[in-house]
């Protein structure tokens, strides 16, 4: 067997159905096996999964909640595909996907790859915005698996392959409640094996559906940024800190705006302005464009805010870690 789907999940029945779906229609003609692993759910998926039965090679297990990673490993533990491939449940898989990921292997042989991510047409406005805001060059530069890269690509657990013996080499996931998957991948990367993006092997991605959960998600990854600099030495970059200073610098400007002068409302005014049209350039909505203004806020402003806390507890106050939004990790 080549492929080994591995999925974690929690309190999230119907995503999982979405995703099923989407690998029932998959193109390739290579076996692959599926695997969920439901996290300590107290609403499984159990009841939902039950006719997938009889169109996918399935096996579904149980753990108490331990968090993504370690869920990641179990199903891992249980794997017999050569090549491993991990979804997020919220994720919907492009028909043709094993097939690109197949070919681009036989072509450009790779021992740890990822993809890039997409919104599709049927994602809500606010899961098309947040979509936006993670993908578009203004808001995170480029580093999340566009087809220029502006740092070194580490693969993201919503759409990450490796190896099998590479992984168990690697002693899979760290128990940590997020920046997990770039842990794993930084970790990859240093050991010398050969990770890589293929650019055609994109899922649909729909991320949060609210922009309070969606704020506590980039908290989060912002504050996992600075806990990485401290595991991986070197792998903080110039561009990690701008969304920092974008938080104290874009609320400064509307200060200045209303009390010093105001030509600093070009600047604050400008920033939306040019989100509104590269949005509405992309999703040729106006509702979508809008709300697109909002999700960037909320994306930079919250990382931006969990790195500078992590900055003051970690680097300044030398304390340990510390788990933010820990509770409501899925929501």
């Amino acid at each position: 067997m080549r492929f080994s789907v591995i999925i974690p999940i929690f309190n999230r029945p119907e995503e999982i159905v979405e995703l099923l779906d989407s690998l029932t229609m998959q193109s390739t003609k290579e076996n692959f096996e599926v695997i969920i692993v439901e996290d300590g759910s107290q609403i499984t998926c159990k009841k939902e999964i039950q006719h997938y039965y009889a169109e996918l090679d399935l096996k579904y297990h149980t753990q108490i909640n331990q968090g993504p990673g370690p869920a990641r490993n179990f199903g891992a533990a249980h794997a017999l595909g050569e090549i491993l491939i991990f979804f997020d449940s919220d994720c919907i898989i492009p028909t043709d996907y094993l097939e690109k990921v197949n070919n681009h292997l036989a072509n450009n042989p790779m021992d740890c790859f990822g993809g890039p991510d997409r919104a599709h047409s049927f994602f809500t406005p606010i899961q098309k915005a947040i979509s936006y805001s993670m993908t578009s060059i203004i808001t995170t530069g480029g580093i999340r698996g566009g087809k220029k890269q502006m740092d070194k690509f580490y693969p993201r657990s919503f759409n990450l392959g490796i190896r099998r013996d590479h992984f168990e080499r690697l002693k899979g996931f760290a128990d940590m409640r997020f920046g997990e998957d770039l842990d794993f991948s930084m970790r990859a990367v240093e050991s010398g094996i050969k990770v890589g993006l293929i650019p055609e092997a994109f899922v649909y991605h729909k991320r949060r559906t609210r922009f309070k959960s969606f704020f506590k998600q980039v908290f989060n990854s912002g504050v996992a940024r600075i806990e990485l600099s401290i595991k991986h030495p070197g792998t903080l970059k110039l561009i990690h800190m701008l969304p920092s200073l974008f938080t104290i610098g874009y609320p400064l400007l509307l200060v200045m705006a209303i009390y010093i002068w105001p030509w600093f409302w070009v600047p604050f005014v400008g920033f939306m302005v040019l989100i509104f049209v590269d949005a509405f350039s992309r999703m040729k909505d106006f509702k979508v464009a809008w709300l697109s203004i909002w999700a960037s806020l909320f994306q930079l402003i919250g990382y931006g805010a969990g790195f500078l806390k992590a900055v003051w507890i970690r680097k300044i106050l030398k304390k340990g870690t510390f788990q933010s939004f820990e509770k409501t990790f899925y929501d």
